[in-house]
């Protein structure tokens, strides 16, 4: 009942926005990459790292998981900036080719986030231009039900910090390995 103070820490909401916009780039890359049979089943998004559940019938080859990252990441740097259009109606956002989540309920008016070619219905907070996103990097990818694969990944310092450990990784083990030059075939020889 008294007097409250509100504090929004900056730089963490930053980061969430970074990763909640990355959600909608990977969707994008998804459907594109896999098809259009991939639709949003859920997600979670912190400062650290986000997940992205999604329908997907088979397991992603390497192949398919690089691809995904390489379009993330070209979409990011396009820098396409926020266009966001609020009280729109569901008939205007289906027009615009907006994607509507996971069965969502909404209401007469949405609200429209638009990052280059991505198009969604979204009330979450998000970057002002994909170039803020910073590198993506997927960390796992795996099934968690019939059809429903789970991607986790990160952005931005996070995704700077594992490629720096995957990379100190590689020199350890080629260290091991009497600094062969092709750690796989030195690796099949033993």
């Amino acid at each position: 009942e008294g007097p409250f103070t509100l504090e929004v820490n900056a730089e963490r909401r930053l980061k969430v926005a970074n990763n909640h916009s990355c959600t909608h780039l990977l969707n994008k890359a998804l459907i594109e990459i896999l098809g259009k049979h991939v639709e949003q089943k859920g997600s979670f998004v912190c400062d650290k790292y986000f997940r992205f559940d999604f329908s997907h019938f088979e397991k992603l080859s390497r192949e398919q998981i690089t691809a995904v990252e390489s379009r993330v990441n070209q979409l990011i740097r396009q820098n396409f900036a926020l266009v966001e259009k609020r009280n729109v109606s569901m008939e205007e956002a289906k027009e615009m080719g907006a994607i509507a989540l996971f069965g969502e309920k909404y209401g007469d008016k949405v609200r429209v986030v638009n990052f280059g070619p991505s198009t969604e219905l979204c009330g979450g907070c998000h970057t002002s231009a994909t170039g803020n996103i910073g590198l993506f990097k997927i960390n796992s990818e795996a099934a968690i039900a019939a059809g429903i694969r789970r991607i986790e990944a990160v952005t931005g310092d996070e995704a700077e910090a594992l490629v720096n450990e995957l990379q100190n990784t590689m020199c350890g083990i080629r260290s091991m390995l009497n600094n062969a030059a092709d750690v796989s075939a030195a690796i099949s020889k033993m």
